[in-house]
């Protein structure tokens, strides 16, 4: 039992440190894109077309690195990862125009506490999340449909209530894949690194993107409210 947690723990800690290597990356992509005034003319000046390719650049990564996983080296991986979270931090490089500094500073220390907290949650509860994980991804359907049904009708207080909405979703998908991350163990000798590198990346990618759903949605509710 002690050598399945030191493992355990093992495989968390290496998704948990190249989800941090993955937002060290967005982060200083969208700050240097956004501080470069030659780069982001360039990136506005290209009018929609520009972003549309991005995001479809984006989820293409996604797609690929989640269906071929298994099928491509973990060093592959981890290079789709990394250019996965520069794309999008060049997406993000938009943020530092369109919100203050105290605005951005204050949405990711609290969405950082609410992750962490979400994630030190998933990891110690004896408690199945599986029902709570399988409900906030159907719910996350439900937003999207809100989400883009409000963009018609343009509502202040339903886009606040979609934000408030989102932070809990993913909050509770980043207890649920915690806990589902720790269970992959179980399914992968010890000894099958390559594997567990893999598992590591697959994972660090999932709780990427909780962590910026939950950071884009409460980044929304601050703007509100001030």
């Amino acid at each position: 039992m002690e050598g399945y947690q030191t493992a355990t723990s093992s495989l968390l800690s290496v998704a948990y440190l190249w989800m941090a290597i993955g937002l060290a990356i967005t982060g200083g992509v969208a700050f240097f894109v956004a501080s470069n005034d030659a780069l982001i003319r360039g990136y506005l000046s290209k009018g929609s077309l520009f972003p549309i390719l991005l995001m479809v650049a984006q989820i293409g990564v996604v797609m690929y690195l989640s269906a071929r996983i298994f099928q491509m080296s973990a060093s592959t991986a981890k290079g789709l990862f990394i250019l996965y979270a520069t794309l999008t931090g060049i997406t993000f490089s938009i943020l530092f125009l369109a919100y203050t500094a105290n605005q951005l500073y204050t949405a990711f220390f609290t969405s950082a506490a609410m992750f962490g907290g979400a994630g030190l949650f998933g990891k110690m509860t004896r408690s199945d999340l599986t029902s709570i994980g399988h409900f906030a991804r159907m719910a996350v359907w439900g937003l999207v449909i809100a989400i883009l049904i409000n963009m018609f009708l343009g509502n202040s207080t339903l886009d606040y209530i979609i934000s408030f909405v989102g932070v809990v979703i993913f909050t509770a998908l980043t207890a649920y894949d915690t806990q589902k991350i720790a269970s992959w163990q179980e399914q992968v000798p010890l000894d099958d690194h390559e594997t567990r590198s893999r598992l590591g990346i697959m994972g660090a990618l999932t709780l990427y993107l909780d962590f910026i759903n939950i950071f884009l949605f409460m980044l929304r509710l601050l703007s509100r409210r001030d």
